[in-house]
């Protein structure tokens, strides 16, 4: 666990942020349900619920949203280090942008209600392990989503991630299946890519076990995990395996160009950066010529006979503009394209949906698309 797990207890780290169709925070446990432990709370002048930064805005960050700043305050309270001094392990132990949206919440007095969705931990096969997210109401089979949580391959789990899967096993009403995939330089390229079409394929065979519905699949993933989704999705047509009915790509990474417009912005940006993304490259990558394969180089890829597809994108991001390119591509290839960005906010932003009035605006515009597409 990060550094910063004094914030909670590990098992309930970024639980807290969560938020629903009412823009009220949800929150969950592992598999039973749990209360979050007493905390004190820092007033700082505001008022409950209320977010708002303390300083001037960061010299990368001259439009950022008001909530946003405060968010990036708060992670740079923690003192994180900068990924190109640490080892992976060592980097495995860093505060977290979860952290720090928790933090937040602490701060602003934000109570979570009791979660809608019960987990459950779930072997697929040897080396990955899965969270299980299952609706409490409604009748079963469910449609299933496999999301793949971000990290750049090498950093960060399920746990840093739950929100997320947990928002869209909520506010979508599916079964989520989170993957927990093997990372660099442990396990270099392709070895994620490879553990989440297994992962993939796991669901089409068993998702009657999980109370999920074989014919209605879909597949998401935030930053390097929302190339690994559009990954699953190009080797299940390559492969003639049933194709996901949407994929949710969220800030995707989608090339391994590192001088785009928005790299090139980006050298100061927080969470992420450009050296920080060239870091992941380095540990995840077995050479450089790995980042002009298909699987990491989405923006050059075959695109045609892919399924309808959201994407996501964040303002100050060094992703943002392949992000763009991607859907760009994506629609010259005949497929169905939502993109939208969101001006202001930073990368990982997507499940602060209790703290950033934009993480909930962007997961209704993905659970929408999700449950019109999983109908």
């Amino acid at each position: 666990m990060p550094s910063s797990a004094w914030l909670l207890l590990p098992a309930l780290a970024g639980t807290l942020l969560l938020g629903n169709c009412d823009s009220k925070p949800n929150t969950t446990a592992t598999s039973t349900s749990a209360e979050a432990p007493a905390v004190a709370y820092a007033t700082g002048g505001s008022s409950p619920g209320e977010v708002k930064p303390t300083g001037p805005k960061p010299a990368w960050g001259p439009n950022l949203k008001p909530e946003m700043q405060a968010v990036i305050e708060q992670l740079m309270s923690l003192k994180p280090k900068p990924l190109p001094q640490l080892t992976a392990p060592e980097a495995r132990q860093q505060p977290t942008a979860a952290d720090a949206a928790m933090k937040q919440m602490q701060v602003s007095q934000i109570t979570p209600p009791p979660m809608n969705c019960d987990t459950a931990s779930q072997t697929l096969m040897s080396g990955v392990k899965a969270r299980i997210y299952t609706p409490k109401t409604g009748n079963g089979p469910f449609p299933v989503i496999v999301y793949y949580h971000g990290g750049g391959w090498v950093i960060a789990t399920i746990d840093t991630y739950h929100t997320s899967a947990q928002a869209l096993c909520e506010q979508t009403g599916a079964v989520v299946v989170s993957v927990e995939y093997r990372k660099g330089p442990e396990h270099k390229f392709p070895t994620a890519h490879d553990d989440a079409f297994a992962a993939y394929q796991w669901v089409l065979k068993n998702a009657a076990s999980i109370k999920g519905d074989a014919k209605k699949v879909a597949v998401a993933g935030e930053s390097a995990g929302g190339g690994l989704a559009c990954a699953v999705s190009m080797q299940a047509r390559d492969k003639k395996v049933a194709l996901p009915k949407h994929q949710l790509l969220v800030y995707p990474i989608a090339g391994s160009d590192t001088n785009t417009p928005s790299y090139q912005a980006s050298t100061e940006t927080k969470p992420l950066d450009k050296a920080g993304m060239e870091w992941f490259f380095k540990n995840y990558l077995r050479t450089p010529a790995d980042g002009k394969d298909p699987r990491i180089n989405l923006v050059a890829a075959n695109l045609k006979g892919l399924p309808p597809t959201t994407i996501i994108g964040a303002d100050y991001d060094p992703l943002k503009s392949e992000g763009k390119a991607l859907a760009d591509k994506l629609q010259a290839a005949g497929v169905k394209v939502n993109y939208k960005l969101y001006a202001g906010t930073t990368h990982e932003f997507f499940g602060m949906a209790a703290v950033v009035p934009d993480a909930k605006q962007a997961q209704g515009v993905a659970t929408a698309d999700l449950k019109s597409a999983l109908q």
